[in-house]
């Protein structure tokens, strides 16, 4: 038969077609793609000699989905549905043969093949909710009527693909092929399917099993937590609704009305935006293409505390050796002794064997000696935040370190290139900004210094990749991209708090606004007395008056808020007082502050240091700060970022709110140049890249 167009070919076997798909790399359902099938389905129903049709593809997986860069594209070719439309109602029985991953589009084009066999390593999902949409193609509607409304409901509001061993007990999969045969195997199955005369077997003729209305009361409020602020899981919980309370038709009606709702939603645009945007971090301007980068098979971590134990655990996780040191015996005694229970811990939540434990754990060596990382490949100093000290491990290490080896700094806020002078070697020198918690946060900033080699450059953003960081690339400046951008939303929930709100005020509005918690919330779950020097104190902050009589946070019971046993906050009446005080004794006189007034003295001078940070050339895009901001601080996804939120409140509308209140407070809110250039021209920060 031969092929049907680049994207499909159909040959026959015996009394079985074989449809293979080859569009490389992941067989995405672009036209090519549905056009080359339905031919193909069309050539195959049409010969009399076929019996069964066996869809498979080539590569390294099955169809992964839609081609999602034909989003926001006139359409083109056949569409999806007609191409479902000629599977389903095929008069000869269709075998979908799947490896690899069967996700989103994929998965819902084999639900339309009236059998399904799968290799044991093969993944079905629909991972729609993580763009901020549901499955277009018939999913909600298909899914619950094999594995059920309760399995359906977790697998389209996770959008976590399950297992191919899973996808067999649930009815999903028919049956496993053994790895490396799944041809051989579909065809066997196929041929089965005619010699024993089985029926053409549609999904959408099945009933869906416990959809009662109990159940989706109860995942609701299950779930409330997690799905906050998001539309997208409330849409797909109700397209399974649908499914379990209407005929198929009407069910795809109600699909299509909340796909289209959700496709044309600022949240998909915002999720869909992430998703590119995550890639394009990785991205270097400017450097050279082919940049070799340097061998890393053994980090050196300089620090067994919080940090330093969470950084080294990403290495060893990787399967990369660590040596970690410490001055003093008990502290790295502590901090191994953490390390080992953390991933106990992970053991005890059936993510890690027991062996991997050892395993891990085994790739660590402690010690009190620097001398000890003389054969260290990469060293990760993360020492108390305070120059001084940080140039002297720096000028220590550069006469310890081999040469190559690159010297890394966890700094937050310091300047590296200082670092870097206090070594011979400053071209080996950058920033790796890690987050805490180090073993679970995904960012990590690395900060090229003005001397930062390019091959040490490219090194960390390989080195990020291994060890399942999302890296983002930032220039020397105080605070860097996230630190920077924070400490001017700080500012302004500090100001306000003097000025006429209260704590749990702002930490109200941000939460509504789609972050985890608050500013205050969050000062007093990391600590007050951070930074804080009781020696020093001089009660000039709020924050110095709450340390000085011992209130730090949620870990004595006290800090803007009060805690019970079980950490439980409420509003303290002693703060309250000591705030009206502290506003009276600096002559300021409070108001009502609205809910608004709160969003936008908080958000938008974060927009606007964001533009003078793309503006002095410290993050490449836009996109960039986004990425960190969603990925280290707890930026709701379904906003996209700051620069993306800039860019759909209205660049011209954040310029006139930021004139405003300059008018009353002052030049902290003078905007950016690059802010008042692009709201002039109609342009956008989120797209904006640096020359």
């Amino acid at each position: 038969m031969g092929n049907i167009n680049a994207a499909a070919d159909l040959s026959v076997e015996g009394n079985i077609g074989i449809i293979t798909l080859d569009s490389p790399p992941v067989n995405a359902l672009g036209a090519d793609v549905r056009d080359g099938l339905a031919g193909a389905v069309d050539k195959a129903v049409a010969d009399p000699a076929v019996e069964a049709i066996v869809l498979i593809c080539a590569g390294r997986t099955f169809i992964a989905g839609a081609d999602i860069s034909e989003f926001g594209k006139p359409p083109r070719g056949i569409g999806l549905h007609e191409v479902q439309a000629k599977i389903e109602n095929a008069p000869k029985p269709v075998v979908a043969a799947i490896h690899g991953t069967a996700l989103g589009g994929g998965l819902e084009v084999a639900l339309t093949a009236h059998y399904r066999v799968a290799v044991p390593s093969a993944k079905l999902g629909l991972p729609e909710v993580k763009l901020g949409l549901l499955p277009g193609a018939g999913g909600t509607q298909r899914l619950p009527r094999i594995v059920g409304a309760a399995k359906a409901l977790d697998m389209v509001t996770s959008g976590t693909p399950i297992g191919a061993k899973a996808a067999l007990e649930t009815g999903l999969v028919d049956e496993l092929a053994p790895e490396g045969e799944l041809r051989s195997a579909a065809v066997a199955f196929a041929q089965k399917i005619v010699a024993e005369k089985r029926p053409l077997k549609k999904v959408r003729d099945l009933e869906v099993k416990g959809g009662s209305p109990e159940l989706f009361a109860e995942f609701r409020k299950a779930n409330a937590r997690k799905f906050r602020g998001f539309e997208a899981p409330e849409a797909n919980i109700k397209c399974i609704e649908a499914a379990s309370g209407l005929p198929f038709d009407e069910g795809m009606k109600r699909e299509r009305e909340l796909f289209m709702g959700l496709m044309t939603g600022v949240q998909s645009a915002a999720q869909r935006y992430v998703f590119f945007a995550e890639r394009q971090a990785a991205k270097i301007p400017n450097l050279p293409e082919g940049t070799a980068t340097r061998p890393i098979n053994k980090v050196g971590v300089i620090g067994a505390g919080t940090m330093g134990g969470g950084i080294s655990m990403n290495f060893l996780s990787a399967g990369i050796p660590v040596t970690i040191v410490e001055m003093k015996q008990d502290a790295l005694d502590r901090g191994t002794g953490i390390i080992r229970k953390n991933y106990e811990n992970t053991a005890a939540k059936g993510k890690l064997t027991a062996e991997g434990v050892e395993r891990n754990m085994g790739l660590l060596t402690a010690s009190m000696s620097l001398d000890d990382l003389a054969d260290c490949d990469l060293v990760i100093e993360a020492v108390f935040e305070q120059m001084d000290i940080k140039k002297e491990v720096f000028g220590k290490l550069d006469r310890i370190a081999k040469p190559g080896a690159i010297l890394a700094s966890n700094t937050s806020y310091l300047n590296v290139d200082e670092i870097a002078a206090a070594t011979s070697r400053p071209q080996d020198v950058v920033g790796l900004h890690f987050f805490s918690p180090a073993n679970v946060m995904r960012l990590l900033e690395v900060v090229r210094g003005a001397r930062t080699a390019p091959d040490v450059l490219a090194t960390a953003m390989e080195v990020a990749k291994k060890i399942g960081k999302v890296a983002v690339v930032a220039g020397v400046c105080f605070g860097f991209i996230g630190n920077r951008m924070l400490s001017s939303r700080q500012r302004e929930a500090n100001k306000l708090i003097l000025e006429g709100a209260m704590p749990w005020d702002v930490d109200r509005v941000l939460y509504d606004f789609g972050f985890p918690m608050g500013p205050f919330q969050m000062a007093d779950l990391a600590g007050l007395d951070i930074g804080w020097s009781k020696e020093k104190s001089r009660g000039e902050t709020l924050r110095d008056r709450l340390c000085e009589i011992d209130r730090r946070g949620q870990k004595n019971g006290a800090g803007f808020y009060d805690y019970d046993e079980k950490r439980n906050r409420t509003p303290s009446p002693l703060v309250e007082k000591m705030i009206l005080d502290f506003a009276a004794e600096k002559g300021i006189a409070r108001r009502a502050i609205s809910d608004e007034e709160i969003v936008e003295r908080c958000i938008y001078p974060m927009i606007n240091e964001g533009a003078k940070v793309l503006d002095e050339g410290m993050a490449y895009r836009g996109s960039d700060i986004d990425i960190v901001w969603i990925n280290g601080y707890g930026w709701p996804v379904y906003r996209g970022g700051p620069m993306f939120y800039g860019d759909t409140v209205g660049l011209q509308t954040v310029l006139d709110r930021l004139n405003h209140y300059r008018a009353t407070q002052g030049d902290d809110f003078a905007p950016s140049p690059l802010l008042e250039k692009l709201a002039a021209e109609g342009g956008k920060l989120s797209q904006y890249a640096a020359k």
